[in-house]
This record gives structure tokens, sequence and C-alpha cells, in this order.
């Protein structure tokens, strides 16, 4: 008689975010982001929607192929399809300014 044991890991939320893709697009403003820091679009963050502050996450443009790393400090996209919103650097560095928008991947690292 075989006896089939299944085990149930639960992951945090964070974990299920690890990677993905979909839309970003960019902004610039000065105002205080959700993590309470002032928004600077000429260093290399994005906001996402349930990652935590802090998180250090690889973003490549899916039509170039170019890829930045950024930390979370924000929330958002409150878009649908769109997973990031990009500093204004950060989207400058993938080269998606002029469109405002891209097709992006993204992978947690560190």
């Amino acid at each position: 008689m075989a006896v089939i044991s299944t085990v149930s890991v639960m992951a945090p939320l964070q974990a299920f975010a690890a990677s993905s893709c979909g839309g970003a697009s960019w902004y610039a403003l000065y105002s205080k982001t959700a993590s309470g820091e002032r928004m600077n679009p000429s260093l290399m963050t994005a906001a996402h929607k349930s990652l935590r502050f802090g998180t250090k996450v690889k973003v490549t443009n899916r039509n170039n192929g170019k890829s930045v790393i950024v930390r979370i400090n924000d929330r958002g996209p409150f878009i649908r399809g769109r997973v990031l919103d990009l500093s204004k650097a950060a989207a400058q560095d993938i080269g998606m300014v002029r469109s405002g928008h891209a097709k992006v991947c993204y992978e947690i690292i560190g």
C-alpha cells in the first residue's frame, strides 16, 4: 500500500509578485510617497501595489531589452494592466520617457 503525502506551504504575498510582466508608466512628482519619503524623479525608484517598501526590483523593457534596478518606495499604479510606475530617471534608463509607457517584466533581486 502506497502512502501519498501532500505538503502545503503558505508563501508570503510578496513571493507571488516575485516576477511579473505588464505595463509600466512613469511619473515625476515632488510630493510625498506612500512610504513617507519625498518623490525624487532623479532617483531609481518605483511604485508597486503590494511589494514591501525598500524592495529592489530589476525592470526590463520588453521592446528594447534595457534594464534598470529600482527601489520600491510608493504605491501604484492604479490603472488596469500596469504593474509599475517608474521614476523619470528609471524610465529614461530603459527608453520609455518619450512614449510614457512600455511593456516590462520585473523580478525581485537580492
